[in-house]
């Protein structure tokens, strides 16, 4: 059994550690507020972005532009993985990796084992994972996410096209987490390259597309296009690619800072209930000893009386 003094310093380092998640768990707080406020003013403007290049690829050729086109063969293809550059944050993490195993195994099997299939790891946490097993990492960008500027995003994008046109793959597709709201996120694979003709929606997509006032049946909106639609369309479509990295890691942080506000919430409430724990158990070893001196004392009276009887 624990002496007292085991038990007093286990108390101790609970507390220290209670104090440490209680602190984390209000930095996340905070980080959280000012991410659903970048996240809820990109959200309208990406949306919208997305649905203007959606309704020019009706009045164009896809085949006059290539990011439209699809590659007649996929030989290689890249995922670009977004994970957190720090863990203490439940499933954040494992999510994601889990889900981009799942999709390897479901869509790039073949791809993987040719050697032809690469990853673009966006935070450590996947980077770490999938370099130790030996996975074809073609980029690893971290330690921005507590500066995150749209310079940024830009030149992820910038880089993933650019491979793209010069044909280091066919395909890509990213996996990332979408902020749904500070307990919960969604788990999405979005593709990336080429554009894909039917506008890809995730569920936050869906229910803001939901909430709009809808068209009477026989009625759609049209857009008068100046100079052109091709000409849009060109002066468009690196802004859109450029805006959809841009939302995705603004998703994915505003993810991470519920998901870790959460677990350290969840890791606060339980070093408390450890520490009633610990406490209950102190107070009977504490009480065992008492009655054991009691017991002693009064043994030894007794033994007393009885020798000078």
């Amino acid at each position: 059994m624990a002496s007292l003094r085991d038990i007093r310093n286990r108390i101790n380092s609970v507390k220290s550690t209670q104090q440490v998640t209680r602190a984390m768990k209000m930095v996340a707080a905070a980080k959280l507020r000012r991410a659903q406020e970048r996240i809820f003013q990109t959200r309208p403007y990406a949306f919208q972005l997305a649905e203007v290049i959606s309704h020019l690829q009706g009045h164009v050729d896809p085949g006059t532009h290539p990011l439209f086109q699809p590659r007649a063969e996929r030989q290689a293809a890249l995922l670009v993985v977004v994970t957190a550059d720090r863990g203490l944050a439940g499933a954040f993490n494992a999510n994601i990796i889990k889900l981009t195993e799942q999709t390897i195994a479901r869509d790039y099997a073949e791809l993987e084992q040719a050697g032809r299939l690469y990853l673009y790891c966006v935070g450590r946490k996947g980077y770490d994972y999938f370099r130790r097993r030996n996975y074809q990492i073609v980029a690893n960008r971290q330690g921005f996410f507590d500066r995150l500027t749209f310079d940024i995003a830009r030149e992820i994008s910038e880089d993933i096209v650019n491979g793209y046109l010069e044909g280091r793959w066919d395909e890509v597709r990213i996996v990332y987490n979408e902020f749904r709201n500070t307990i919960a996120q969604n788990r999405i694979v979005e593709p990336f390259l080429p554009i894909p003709p039917e506008r890809f929606l995730t569920p936050i997509m869906e229910r803001e597309l939901g909430r709009r006032p809808q068209l009477r049946p026989g009625y759609r909106v049209d857009y008068i296009f100046e100079p052109s639609p091709q000409a849009i369309l060109d002066a468009l479509v690196p802004r859109y690619l450029n805006y959809q990295i841009w939302r995705i890691l603004l998703e994915s942080y505003a993810a991470e800072q519920g998901a870790r506000m959460v677990a350290m919430d969840n890791a606060t409430t339980n070093a408390e209930e450890l520490l009633h724990q610990l406490r209950l158990k102190y107070n009977r070893a504490r009480q065992d000893a008492i009655t054991k001196e009691i017991l002693e004392i009064t043994s030894g009276a007794e033994a007393l009386a009885k020798g000078g009887s």
